[in-house]
C-alpha cells in the first residue's frame, strides 16, 4: 500500500514540477510579448523577449523550445528527488 501511494505520488510531483517552469517561461514570454504592443514600452519589450530565447536557446543547445523542456525536466528531477526523501524520512525512517 505504501508503495502504491509512493508511486502516486511520485508521478504527480514530477508531473506538477515539470509544467510549472513551462508555464512560468510561456507567462513570462507572453507577458513580454504583450508588453511589446505598449506605446514606449516596445523596444524593452522586445529586448526582454530576445534575452529570455538567448537564455533559453543556452540550455536547449540553441533551441529555445528544447531550453525550456530540459528546465522542467530538470525541475522534474529536483521534485522527485524532494518527493523520495520525504517519502524516506516520513515512512522508512519514522517507524
Amino acid at each position: 500500500m505504501e508503495l502504491k501511494l509512493f508511486l502516486r505520488s511520485l508521478l504527480f510531483t514530477i508531473a506538477f514540477s515539470f509544467m510549472v517552469p513551462i508555464l512560468l517561461i510561456g507567462l513570462v514570454v507572453v507577458s513580454l510579448s504583450i508588453a511589446t504592443t505598449i506605446p514606449g514600452v516596445t523596444v524593452v519589450g522586445q529586448v526582454a523577449v530576445e534575452q529570455v530565447w538567448m537564455v533559453l536557446a543556452t540550455f536547449g543547445n540553441g533551441s529555445p523550445v528544447e531550453g525550456a523542456i530540459i528546465i522542467g525536466l530538470t525541475c522534474g528531477l529536483v521534485g522527485a528527488l524532494f518527493d523520495a526523501y520525504n517519502f524516506y524520512y516520513r515512512y522508512l525512517r519514522g517507524s
